[in-house]
């Protein structure tokens, strides 16, 4: 049996022969590829964009100039848009893009002219311009409320040692009475202070200053832990007792939390002599429900 190959020659020659199974083989029709077959043999081509492109944003429409998603280099949106990347698109032809699009309004406006959001949505588009890393209009919303009150926030809490610990052992606590007495809200108390030595007024006749030096023997003496559940302090910084006390029920309240706190006290424990500690306590309650 005479085979024609690929290349049109014609043998007779036993060694060029085929078998007639061989011949099947290579005239068989060719599988229908997988996706992953398709993938690895089928790169996808560079994405060719429209001057104006329609947009959907985890189901919400936006319609803008490629110029305008390409206005900075160095953000997701210039990178997903230059065609080196494929985008998928809707059923309707426009680019998806699976994220919520509540705040991309605000994004495009900055990206066209350069417009920040107003105040009560500054936090979340910031979280957004994150995602996007639009680095611009990151350093306009940390210069303006209220994320350049929080900096300053940040720079004072900095000071604290173990707050966000201090943080998650109130709820830990709160949560753990609440539940062992069924009950919808907890109370604990949390000693809060500013000076490393207790201060009292048997004190004030011997120092001129509210901070002075003791010996290292003396400082033994006043060192001491309230009978709290959680205690803050000290710090140095011109912040008082009530700012870390406004920091803690903010970043309570930011979790969701309810929370009250009133003074009830001080620890009132006696040191040495005359002297006693005079930091305040604060009850604190948790509402759960």
């Amino acid at each position: 049996m005479v085979v024609v190959t690929g290349q049109g020659k014609a043998s007779a020659t036993p060694d060029d022969a085929m078998s007639s199974s061989d011949a099947e083989d290579d005239f068989q029709e060719p599988a229908t590829p997988t996706a992953t077959q398709a993938g690895q043999a089928l790169p996808l081509l560079p994405q060719q964009f429209p001057e104006v492109v329609p947009l959907n944003v985890g189901g919400m429409f936006f319609t803008t100039r490629l110029s305008t998603l390409r206005r900075y280099e160095d953000t997701m949106l210039a990178a997903m848009f230059s065609g080196r990347h494929y985008i998928p698109t809707d059923s309707e032809g426009r680019y998806f893009i699976d994220r919520d699009g509540t705040y991309f309004g605000d994004i495009l406006n900055f990206l066209r002219s350069g417009d920040l959001p107003p105040r009560e949505r500054v936090r979340s588009v910031y979280k957004e311009a994150q995602y996007y890393s639009i680095g611009p209009l990151l350093d306009n919303l940390e210069d303006i409320q209220p994320l350049k009150g929080e900096k300053v926030r940040q720079a004072f809490l900095g000071l604290m040692p173990y707050y966000k610990e201090h943080l998650e052992r109130i709820v830990e606590i709160a949560k753990l009475r609440a539940m062992q007495r069924k009950a919808r809200f907890a109370k604990l108390k949390v000693c809060v202070f500013k000076e490393e030595m207790p201060i009292t007024p048997y004190e004030c006749p011997h120092f001129n200053s509210l901070r002075f030096e003791r010996s290292d023997s003396e400082a033994k003496l006043f060192e001491h832990h309230c009978e709290v559940d959680v205690s803050f302090g000290p710090w140095e910084a011109v912040a008082d007792v009530y700012d870390l006390l406004h920091c803690i029920v903010t970043d309570l309240s930011a979790r969701g939390i309810t929370v009250e706190h009133q003074c009830i006290g001080v620890c009132d424990k006696h040191l040495v002599n005359h002297y006693y500690c005079k930091r305040p306590i604060y009850e604190f309650k948790i509402t759960w429900w």
